[in-house]
């Protein structure tokens, strides 16, 4: 399956953004967005099973992304509220199983300015 990431731009802190992730063909995958800052490792940010039931978040954005689920558009959404400095990454999003993510999207960048 190939995924197309989108949605990422310039948001001042406190706002909100949302992201989407679209995939090519209807898919009962594990969807997952992580994201890389600047100089950092890649990092989990949350991921929705293909009933749109079971989410999991990272517990630095708890609270202030969700992850929901179109399955009729194949597609994946990120909403995310009250940005921080600290949000600033390239987000992906990813396709797998039982962590395994084996397909990805190629990345939308997200800039937090103060």
């Amino acid at each position: 399956v190939q995924l197309q990431a989108s949605g990422g731009g310039l948001v001042q802190a406190g706002g909100s953004l949302r992201l989407s992730c679209a995939a090519s063909r209807r898919n009962t995958y594990v969807m997952g967005w992580f994201r890389q800052a600047p100089g950092k490792e890649r990092e989990f940010v949350g991921s929705i099973r293909w009933s749109g039931s079971n989410r999991d978040y990272a517990d630095s954005v708890k609270g202030r992304f969700t992850i929901t689920r179109d399955s009729a558009k194949n597609t994946v959404y990120l909403q995310m509220n009250s940005l921080k400095l600290e949000d600033t990454a390239v987000y992906y999003c990813a396709a797998g199983y039982d962590g395994m993510y084996t397909y990805w999207g190629q990345g939308t960048l997200v800039t937090v300015s103060s």
